[in-house]
This record gives C-alpha cells, structure tokens and sequence, in this order.
C-alpha cells in the first residue's frame, strides 16, 4: 500500500497519517511545528526548501536542569540587565530553510531579539529578555520546532564543541574496501594463460564468481555507508526542486553499483566495483582535504589574528601599564577609560560606570554600574575611567565574534560569490545535459562505452574547483594581512578594499604620532589641584592628544572625579570637589582662537577662568611622504582635520601638490563629506582614529582605524591597521586588487579544466575511477594555485 509523505519532515506517514489543513503529517509533534509556522507567519520556511523539517523529540523535564542559576551562569556568554545572549549548538542545521527559521526565532516568540546562524559551525547565538522568558524555555522552544540543542556542562567548561569524525570513518571504510576489490580484480586485469587447461579453469571457472561477489559485499558499504552524503544530498536537493552538485555525483555511482550488480547476477562480466570504490574513495578524500583546508583557515583567523590592541594594566605598585590583551590573566587589575571596550568579564572596583552593551545586544541604552557589581566582556565605558579586576582571561576569538555581529555589518553582497552562486546553479544541468546527449551518441554507435561515458561525465564536470577559488583566495589573503598586522572584518572588505577609488584621511592620531609628541605650556600657571584635576581628567579619554598630554605632564596622585565628560571633536571637562575644569578647542574652553596659531593646540580653562594653553609640536608618521606620492598615481586623496589650519604650510610640503586640505572638521562634516562624494559613485576608504571619526568610518566603503597601543575597538571599522604598519597601506590596497585577479584566473582555470575534462569523457577517453581522481586533484590544484600565489603576493609586503 502506498503512504504518504509528512509535509513538515518527509518522512514516510504509513498507513495511518494525521490529516490538518489539508495536509499529511506523521505525528503530532511535526503538525504542532506547522501549526506554530502557520500562525506566526512562518509557512515561507516550507517554499524555502519542502519537507525541511526534523521530527521534534519530547523535551519534557528533560532539560529541568537549566533553572540552575549557577548552570545558566556558565552557559551564557552575557546576562545582564534582564538580558541573555547564548550560543548553542544545533546538530539538525542543514539547508537554508534551517537558518531561515532560526533566524526568525523573533516571531515564535517576542521576547528573542536576535539570531544569528554560523553555519559551518552549525550554532546559533541568541540574545533574549529574560522578563518572560529564560534559557530553558527558549532551549524546550527550539525542541519543539525540531532543532533540539546540543548542550555538555563538560564541552562549555573547556570550550569545546563534539567532533564530527564521520567523514574519517568514511574514507577508512571506502580506502579497505577500495583497497581489497583491486586486489580481487587482479585476475580479471592479468586473464593469466600459463597453461590451458588448468589456468582458465583455476581462476575464471572455479573462483571468478566467488571473486566477483566478494567484490559486490566489499562494495555494500562504500556505496551505502560512506557515499551516503552524495545520496542524501541529492534526495534533499530533488526534493526541494533544485539540482545541485551532488545530483550527478550520487547517479553516477547508483549507474556503476547498478551496472555492475546486473553483470554478475547474469554473468556477463566483472562489473566495475573497482572503478566504483576507487571513484567514492577519491571523491572522499577530496573532500577530507577541502575540509582540513577550511578548519585550518578558522583556526588562523579565529585564534592566531590577534588584533593591536592594548589595554592599560594597573601593577601591584600602581603604575599604569600598556599590554596587549590577549596577556591579561585572571586577577589583573586593568584601567578602561572612556569610550575604551572591557575587554573581559570582571568585578568594578571604584567608581560608578555606565556600561554601553550595544556591542554583545544590540541595546545602546547604557547600564549603570556600582563598585562591586560585575561588567561582561564587550561593554563599553561611557563615563570616564573605572578600574576592574578581572575574573575571566581574555578570549580572542570573542572578540573576533563581537567585532563580525551583524548588528554592525553593512549589508554589501560579494560580487565573486553571486558569480560562483549563478555558475553553481546552472552547471549541474548543464552536465546532466551533456551526459544524456553523449550517452545517447554512443548507445547507437558504440554501446560498451556507453556507461563508462555517462559516468565519467558526471563525476568529472564539477565546480568545486569554481566555488573553491574566492573562499580559499581571499581566505588566504586575510590571513596574510593579520600576519603583516593589518587586521580585516572579513573577507569582503579585502574585495571592497580592491574597488577604492579615493582615500581620506584624518590628521590627529592618524598621520601624526603621539609617541614622539611635546607639548610647551603657554599662560597662567596652574595651582597643584588644578594640575592633578588635568591630570585625572586626562586619565580618563582615549583621544590621540589627551594621551600624549597626559604621557607628558608630571605624575599626580589618581583620584576618582565627581564628574566626567567628554564632549567629541570639542574637548573634556571634569569636576572633583568645588574645582572644574575644561580641556580643549579654544570655542569649547570659552576663548577666542588666535590669528597666529600656527600648531595644534589645546585649550584648558578652570573654574570658567581661561588659564593658558598647550601647544603641541606634531610629529607626523615616518613615510607619510613617499606613502601620498605612492597613492596617489593611482587613488584621489584628501586630507579632513578637526584642528585649524596651523599645520597647512607644513602639509602642502609633506603631501603632493593638488591634494585637498579640509580644517575645522567636525565628526558630522566629515560624515557628510563622505556621502556627498558616494552620491558621485566614488568607492571612498576613510583611515582614522577609530574616535572622533567612527560615524566616516561607518559611513565609508571601507572604514581602517589606526592603532597604536589604544583599546579604541569600534564596530564602525572594518580593519584595524597597526600605527607601525602605516607605511606599507598603498601595499595592502595593491595586493587587494592582484588577489581579485587571482579569483579570476582560478575561474578560468577551473572552465578550462572542466571543458577538457568533458571532451575526453564524452570521447570515451576516460574511465570512472581515473575521473574520480581527477576530480578532487582539480579542487586541489585551485586550491594549491590560490595558496602559493598569494603567499607569493603576501612575500612582497614588507
């Protein structure tokens, strides 16, 4: 009797279906799953991909155990302020309809704010309100629709997830039985005629069906073990209406498994097991290399790109100390100024704080912090300095997450992945196609090669090698500029980097250095307590001048301000006591800037009485120079400056002749300045601080901050460029445009592949097994070419 199909999952129904809305389920579990899509405007996960569903499993009290406080403590990445982020790991992701859904967990349930799928990884991170809701409850809603979580006390405490060695069982099972069916076939290979009378009958009489068979056992496994992947794939991708690469590969081996079955049930040959195991063998071990290639490439990015950034570390003797952050330790004292991110969960020591969690959220409303309260890892002090003791190491791969949220990504497709996309949708049929036409020619003139030329033809023709060239090149490429301390959001930002037509760049903290700063005081000297209200109040900012200012003025006693603010573009102002003071532009401090102001200066009135200023003697970075005229060739270049025009002399000398100079910029002029040029199709990358100028970084194509020992670590930027490193900028953009041009060579090498590949085929020229071989060698060899090229490309960045 036939059954029918459940609509939500595909499985079979039997002979008893639950029938609702017009459809077959085949429990009820899969009809309340419907039931919940239907009524919250879900069913388009259905168009996504039919039958994409997962039975749901009975959760009851299953997973009691997360009312734990303690438990849902150490499951949690941040709980805060009636707020969770989570990440969990979801065995059942496996098509679009699967992110899809996930990521609209929002309409299941209003309390999930966001959900983000990685789906490589097959987690999901999930930032929810807790006010209604809580971990469990969002645990036993993700069982209910089929995607029931993975969760280990044990993999979370070492932060690992469950290894999936599937793929090596795989290839061990398909290289013994590859390995033993070669050895069988020797007598069908060899047909030894030593003598007559006894050879023939030894081996073609007495033992070739026993061979034979034991062939066709050897190959039971191959084919419904390890080459169940290509069979599964394909069904889904039928299913679904939608041919994708695995269709030609699976009816390939079913044709050979198939052919050679019938040959020696009917005795009329040997059949092609050793062509069918060596072909699943190959295409296994292709495979195996693809994905040791990409974890290698994770793991580079995720744990060995380590960015530029420091914190400041308090030492047991209380000197301020700068550390890269990846060697904070549990225990450490470290000071978060304004606007500096936290960059590890920890215990407030002193002072209030208001802590911006956008960053992890998503939320800009700040939180406010007491001493003693605890502060998570990505929140962002908005209220002066605070001190913290830490309580977790610092994880970089965190970072690396925080930095790549969605939240902050700008919504720019890649061009090389619409093209591998379009080539991927159509070459399967393409194949399908031109192994029909060939297999055809040769049924009516020369049957016996015609199974070998439609097998062969399948298995050849694949755009592995097509849609391994963009991931592996710029994959690569990103790599190498973490290595070279240039530090990149994603890959798509290298892409973008290589259609910059004009760079801007600010003055302050970006072609000047703060290093080799001094500053000479003019005016009315400043009594002890104002000296040490400057000082603390310079303690506080993380703006390139009040650094330098405060490295150069004499050590005080730190006190903790009554007030702090930070006014951007214009200046700081703090209060401790009965005293107040103001440090910045001339207008800010409430004076009138002079005619003969010739360098940057920095204003300081106390109490509303002007006292005098600091005037700073820039030095500009080593190479700023040769870097202008080497960019200029080929880019259009500006300059945008918050300070006065002082330094504009000294500028035209230093830069070439005809590159625009803009003073008293505001941080919304330069924004504006930006757009106004995007709106005349200029590609713009603005370089800056990553302070003042994080609304033109986010405004830009491509946002680059400068780094120089300053936890400055905005979303806005989309890299992060060592201050050591600026000199070598005009490199990285070049090597960004001959990594494009790579990616296209690789794409012309992948057709070529494949149009010679295809003539030999469809010629019969060539066997399954030999095309099963050369089928992942082409992936490797694109793979190979795109590796040593840009290592090549990467040898020449000084």
């Amino acid at each position: 009797m036939e059954t029918t199909k459940c609509y939500h999952c595909g499985d079979h129904c039997g002979t008893t279906s639950i029938k609702f809305d017009e459809k077959d389920f085949c429990c009820n579990g899969c009809k309340t799953v419907y039931e919940i899509f239907s009524s919250n405007d879900l069913s388009y996960y259905y168009d996504l991909q039919s039958a994409a569903g997962a039975t749901p499993k009975e959760v009851e009290g299953k997973y009691d155990f997360l009312d734990t406080p303690a438990i849902v403590e150490r499951l949690t990445e941040f709980n805060e302020n009636k707020v969770q982020v989570v990440s969990l790991y979801i065995p059942h992701i496996h098509c679009s309809s699967c992110i899809w859904v996930l990521e609209n967990l929002n309409k299941l349930h209003p309390s999930v704010t966001a959900a983000q799928v990685d789906f490589p990884k097959k987690t999901v991170r999930i930032t929810y309100t807790t006010a209604e809701f809580s971990l469990k409850k969002l645990v036993v809603l993700l069982a209910r629709i089929g995607y029931e979580p993975y969760i280990s006390l044990e993999d979370y405490d070492s932060g690992k997830k469950k290894v999936d060695r599937s793929l090596i069982y795989k290839l061990g099972v398909a290289g013994f039985a590859f390995g033993n069916v070669m050895f069988l076939s020797f007598p069908e290979y060899f047909d030894l005629h030593l003598d007559e009378s006894v050879t023939e009958e030894f081996w073609l009489e007495r033992y070739k069906h026993l061979f034979r068979w034991l062939m066709f056992f050897f190959s039971l496994p191959v084919v419904f073990y390890a080459g169940q992947d290509y069979f599964i794939s394909a069904y889904k991708g039928l299913r679904s209406r939608l041919l994708n690469i695995d269709v030609p590969i699976a009816l390939g081996i079913l044709v050979l498994f198939l052919r050679s079955t019938l040959e020696i049930i009917f005795n009329l040959g040997s059949g092609f097991f050793d062509s069918l195991t060596g072909l699943v063998f190959f295409l296994l071990l292709g495979k195996f290399f693809q994905q040791k290639t990409y974890s290698f490439l994770s793991f580079e990015r995720d744990y060995k790109s380590y960015f530029p950034i420091a914190i400041t570390r308090i030492n047991p003797n209380g000197k301020e100390e700068s550390v890269q952050v990846y060697k904070i330790k549990r225990g450490d004292r470290l000071l978060i100024r304004n606007h500096e991110l936290i960059p590890a969960d920890g215990i407030l020591i002193n002072s209030d704080a208001q802590i911006d969690y956008s960053f992890v959220t998503g939320e800009s409303e700040p939180v406010c912090k007491v001493s003693g309260d605890k502060v998570f890892a990505g929140g962002k002090q908005l209220s002066g300095a605070l001190e913290m003791e830490v309580l977790k190491s610092v994880s970089q791969s965190y970072l690396t997450q925080l930095w790549s949220n969605t939240v902050f990504q700008k919504d720019r497709p890649s061009r090389f992945r619409t093209i591998t996309d379009s080539i991927g949708k159509r070459f399967t049929l393409a194949v399908l196609t031109i192994a029909s036409i060939a297999t055809a020619f040769w049924l009516y003139y020369d049957p016996s090669k015609a199974l070998n030329v439609f097998t062969a033809v399948l298995i050849i023709a694949c755009p592995c090698a097509i849609a391994l060239a963009a991931p592996f090149t710029l994959g690569n490429m990103l790599r190498i500029f973490g290595r070279k301390k240039f530090y990149l959001k994603d890959v798509q930002t290298i892409e973008r980097l290589a259609g910059i037509g004009t760079a801007i760049f600010d003055k302050t903290g970006t072609i000047t250095t703060t290093k080799r700063t001094t500053a000479s005081y003019e005016g009315m000297p400043l009594t002890e307590e104002e000296e040490s209200l400057l000082k603390n109040t310079l303690r506080a900012s993380n703006h390139p001048l009040s650094r330098a200012l405060y490295d150069v003025l004499a050590e005080n006693n730190i006190v903790p301000l009554d007030e702090y603010e930070e006014h951007l573009g214009k200046g700081l102002e703090g209060s401790k006591d009965d005293n107040h003071i103001k440090i910045g532009s001339a207008d800010f401090v409430g004076t009138e800037s002079s005619a003969n102001e010739l360098n940057t200066s920095v204003h300081v009135s106390s109490n509303e009485s002007y006292k005098g200023r600091y005037v700073f003697h820039n030095m500009y970075r080593e190479g700023v120079s040769e870097l202008f005229k080497t960019m200029a060739a080929d880019l259009k270049l500006a300059i945008l400056s918050g300070d006065n025009e002082g330094e504009k002399a000294r500028l035209e000398k230093l830069l070439p002749k005809l590159v625009p100079l803009y003073f008293d910029q505001k941080p919304k002029d330069k924004l504006q300045f930006i757009k106004s040029l995007q709106e005349q199709g200029e590609k713009v990358m603005m370089v800056g601080d990553g302070l003042n100028d994080a609304g033109a970084l986010a405004q830009s194509d491509v946002g680059i901050a400068i780094s120089e020992n300053v936890n400055v670590f905005s979303p806005a930027c989309d890299g992060i460029l060592d201050a050591t490193k600026f000199r070598q900028l005009h490199q990285y953009i070049l090597a960004s445009k001959k990594a494009m041009k790579i990616i296209k060579l690789s794409f012309v090498l992948s057709l070529l592949y494949n149009v010679i590949g295809l003539y030999f085929a469809v010629t019969g020229q060539l066997q399954p097994v030999i095309a099963a071989i050369l089928m992942p060698l082409s992936s490797i060899s694109i793979v190979t070419f795109t590796t040593v090229m840009t290592n090549l490309l990467g040898k020449k960045i000084n």
